[in-house]
């Protein structure tokens, strides 16, 4: 994948695909469903667009969009009836591969001995539709963690073999956006098994689909559509190379590891402790966010228990414990592990930045904590000569 943000954005595709209407979004929908996947996509639920089972394309977010801001998101409608003109919402394709709860053993007394069973399940096989470029871009970061390094996760790696990518271009950036900065998009990825690109023009209402993997060519011989023209291919292009120019936020134009490694005493940490609630809710929406716990229970009878994993954050007061209190006991030391990590030492540990550019934790933060804000200060710090001194 490209770093570079204006190749990224404008980047032709493998091969011409196929241009279809609403009708190919259906039979799509069919098709897949028709080979055993559990179709997982957007759909609008309890005031926001959500990721969900869906059994029919009509229950994606036709004719809505959003309206995203520092601790505010809203829904609005569109006139246009466009399907995937929203930028992310709450939730990520994480709680599918890397779920928040797993149970990994339960243990039963019978007849006086301890009788211990793994959790060994058949995970469904998914099929992603609507999977934004930095949300795909987040994907390949948890398999390099996940599955990358010595310590793999089985679980992970059951559930993320048999998933199904199916992009989706952005052509409608949120205010919160900023994946130009980090190189995630707003164009697909090459690595995707279908890239869909929606189209409304005067032309009419398309959507431009081509494979990028040998199942998803698969799957395209099977929709009905025609031989993709020059003119929505034109289109679909400028649309995405559109959405790169207009991104809602954006980093400072530095090195992100370099800063974050030169400001560790920078007075901007104690500005955003006295705003930061330390509820981890950037954490829980972040898309590459990995951290987990376990937790044992028991019933009543003392006859059964169970151990559970549990997505944590380094924001928890417990995350750091060790004998003798926690590690990092502020909220400065705390937020600033999770910024200098995410942007900073993730490249040491696995080469690239943690951070795609969604700007779920900008949206969800109760007190509307800014990442890219805070970057911003830091670097404003540094190239004022770090005035001050440290605390």
């Amino acid at each position: 994948m490209s770093a570079d943000p204006d190749v990224n954005a404008t980047s032709p595709p493998a091969s011409g695909g196929l241009v279809m209407g609403k009708d190919g979004i259906h039979a799509l929908v069919e098709v897949l469903s028709g080979r055993g996947f559990t179709v997982v996509g957007p759909t609008v639920r309890d005031g926001a667009i959500v990721l969900a089972e869906l059994e029919s394309a009509d229950e994606l977010p036709y004719g809505w969009g959003v309206e995203l801001e520092a601790g505010r998101y809203r829904l609005r409608e569109r006139a246009d009836g466009a399907a995937f003109a929203n930028a992310a919402g709450p939730q990520s394709w994480k709680q599918f591969l890397h779920p928040a709860r797993v149970r990994q053993w339960r243990a039963d007394r019978v007849d006086r001995e301890t009788v211990f069973t793994s959790e060994e399940s058949s995970p469904p096989r998914y099929a992603f539709l609507g999977v934004r470029p930095c949300d795909a871009r987040a994907i390949a970061i948890q398999d390099r963690v996940l599955t990358g390094g010595i310590h793999r996760d089985p679980g992970y790696e059951g559930r993320r073999a048999g998933a199904l990518l199916i992009a989706v271009e952005c052509t409608e950036p949120g205010g919160t956006c900023f994946c130009v900065s980090m190189g995630t998009g707003p164009a697909a990825p090459p690595d995707c098994d279908l890239v869909i690109t929606e189209v409304v023009d005067e032309d009419g209402h398309r959507f431009w689909i081509r494979g990028g993997s040998r199942e998803g060519e698969q799957i395209l011989a099977e929709l009905p559509g025609r031989p993709a023209d020059p003119v929505t291919r034109t289109a679909a292009r400028a649309g995405v190379a559109a959405a790169a120019a207009r991104m809602g936020r954006t980093m400072p134009e530095a090195g992100l590891r370099e800063l974050m490694a030169g400001t560790l005493d920078a007075p901007r940490w104690d500005d955003v402790a006295g705003r930061c609630l330390t509820c981890g809710n950037c954490t829980m929406v972040c898309p590459t966010c990995f951290c987990t716990t376990t937790e044992d229970v028991t019933d009543l009878t003392g006859d059964h228990a169970e151990r559970w994993r549990l997505w944590d954050s380094c924001f928890d007061l417990d995350f750091s414990h060790l004998q003798g209190g926690p590690v990092r006991e502020s909220p400065r030391s705390r937020y600033r592990q999770w910024m200098t990590h995410k942007l900073g030492t993730w490249y040491d540990q696995f080469g690239s930045s943690g951070c795609v550019g969604c700007g779920r934790c900008i949206v969800w933060c109760p007190v509307g904590i800014d990442i890219t804000e805070e970057a911003a200060a830091l670097h404003d710090w540094t190239r004022a000569g770090a005035p001050g001194d440290a605390p």
